[in-house]
Formats: structure tokens, C-alpha cells, sequence
């Protein structure tokens, strides 16, 4: 499986490829950031974005495409950025038909380090050890693109388990329900009687 992991950010957008599959070593392709100057016009920074995006997505063509869920922060501004990023990078890989999952920062950190309250160095420390890296991916956010993709990989099999149990629960009672509608009586209506005429 052949991961992308997009850490949204209008400034500093991280970007990472990991392949592998639950249970073996990961590889990481490749790591990185799309950069953006602070002081240009939304619009043309939400087109840079899409670009260095497009230029990963051409490049390593992955299965899948991990985006960290946006969450609210107390810094509106910052959070509108970052949503803008996420939905830029979703659009991206949606036109190609490529799958996207997104996951929390708590989940990410959780599946990386083992809790969900682990800081960026932690983070960047077991995504260095994880990968066989010689030293944490920087910036940070370079760093939890990369753990996107590994918490992507390690999630995959257990979330589609159960994605596919849940559809198989809602047939199942699709049937049953069918069945149930077919086996009960259909109610007759008795033809109206003719009154006599006097």
C-alpha cells in the first residue's frame, strides 16, 4: 500500500509517501513541504498548494491519501487556513479517484507513538525510528505528513474490516426486512355489495 500523508497548512503544507502493509517494515519514498509566502493573495496560494500537491500526486502515485482532519482550534484564522489546505488537497485527489482518509491529530499520534497526547517531538522521534531514518524529518510538519501515511497504513486494514462488516449488517437486514414484507398476508378488499332496489 502505497500511502500520501498531507499535513494541511497554508504556509507550510507537509507532504510524505510511505508503502508498506501492517505488520512489516515501511518505506518511506519521500518527504516534504509546499510552501506558500505569507504575504501573497489567498486565491494564488490555494493554487500553489494544489500545484505542489498535483507535482507529489504525479510523482509517487499513490493508493491513498491521508489528510489530518481539521479540528477547531482558538485561532480561527489559522484553523480557515488549514481547511482551506485540507480542502484543496481532498479536491486534488478526488479528480484522480484516489480514496481519501482522514484521520485526527489524537489518532495519528496514538497509532505512531501509543498516545494520542504526544507532542511533535515524540512524534518526529518515532516516525525517525519507524522509517529507519537517520534523523526526524524536518519541519515538523514534514514529519506528521509522514505519520498520516504510517497511521494510514496501520488503520486501513481494521477500518475496511469494519466498514465492510457494517454493510454487511445493513444487507443482511435489507433481506430481512424484504422477506418479512413478502411473507405477510396482502390484505383483501371484499367487492361492495349491490343493494337491492325497492
Amino acid at each position: 500500500m502505497r500511502v500520501l500523508g498531507i499535513d494541511p497548512g497554508l504556509t507550510r503544507c507537509g507532504v510524505g509517501v510511505v508503502e508498506g502493509v501492517p505488520g512489516r517494515p515501511l518505506t518511506m519514498l519521500g518527504v516534504g513541504v509546499v510552501r506558500t509566502p505569507a504575504d501573497a493573495e489567498l486565491g494564488l496560494r490555494l493554487v500553489a498548494v494544489e500545484q505542489g500537491i498535483e507535482a507529489w500526486l504525479d510523482e509517487h502515485r499513490p493508493e491513498f491519501v491521508a489528510v489530518e482532519r481539521v479540528f477547531s482550534q482558538h485561532n480561527v484564522r489559522t484553523v480557515m487556513g488549514t481547511a482551506q489546505a485540507s480542502a484543496v488537497a481532498m479536491l486534488c485527489a478526488a479528480r484522480r479517484g484516489i480514496p481519501v482518509a482522514l484521520h485526527t491529530p489524537s489518532e495519528v499520534k496514538a497509532a505512531v507513538t501509543g498516545s494520542g497526547r504526544a507532542d511533535k517531538a515524540q512524534v518526529g522521534a518515532m516516525v525517525t525510528r519507524l522509517l529507519r531514518l537517520d534523523a526526524p524529518p524536518k519541519p515538523a510538519d514534514a514529519a506528521d505528513a509522514l505519520a498520516l501515511a504510517i497511521c494510514h497504513i496501520w488503520r486501513a486494514p481494521a477500518q475496511s474490516r469494519l466498514q465492510h462488516a457494517v454493510a454487511q449488517n445493513r444487507l443482511q437486514q435489507a433481506v430481512a426486512l424484504h422477506k418479512a414484507q413478502a411473507a405477510a398476508p396482502v390484505p383483501t378488499t371484499a367487492p361492495a355489495s349491490k343493494g337491492r332496489l325497492a
